[in-house]
């Protein structure tokens, strides 16, 4: 068994059957205070919600989650997303985390946000290698660069969905 999913098996993290296996999923349940005035699941909730799904990719890294400079070489430098659909309080969201792309310092995470078996929101992050103590990129060590690349995977494409947002909300 990969040490990956020696991990995922002491989480609240299952790896997920879909498209191939390559996918990371976590599940998360709004809660009452995720919502805003209209119902809808708030804005500032998601990007809490995609760092949940990237747990399992920091293990990779740091299987304890130890955070001392000598253990920790993590850095994000971007992260974006976008809303596709509305959310709500009243189901479970399934957030699927991936690899979209590994560069030689820096790797690049697919997140899809699903509630009721449609896409609802997708988004990426950059992280990035990183000596804290120089404060310098390092290359991604090749192991970990083999881990990562079993669970790469391309993200959705919307365009090719025929998503109209002007009928999403």
């Amino acid at each position: 068994m990969s040490e990956i999913y020696k991990v995922a098996k002491y989480q609240n993290i299952r790896i997920s059957k879909h498209r191939e296996s390559k996918m990371f999923s976590t599940i998360v349940s709004p809660r009452f205070g995720d919502m805003d005035g209209l119902g809808h699941i708030n804005n500032t909730v998601l990007p809490i919600w995609f760092e949940t799904g990237r747990n399992p990719l920091f293990r990779i890294f740091s299987p304890d989650l130890d955070l001392s400079t000598d253990v920790w070489h993590l850095i994000l430098v971007r992260t974006e997303f976008d809303f596709l659909r509305q959310m709500y309080y009243r189901s479970d969201v399934e957030i699927r985390t991936f690899i979209v792309k590994i560069g030689t310092s820096s790797f690049t995470v697919g997140h899809e946000a699903w509630q009721e078996g449609e896409l609802k929101a997708k988004g990426q992050a950059v992280l990035v290698y990183y000596d804290f103590k120089i404060k310098k990129s390092m290359p991604l060590p090749n192991k970990i660069r083999d881990i990562l690349k079993a669970h790469c995977f391309p993200a959705i494409d919307t365009d090719e969905m025929n998503v109209d947002s002007s009928a999403l909300f």
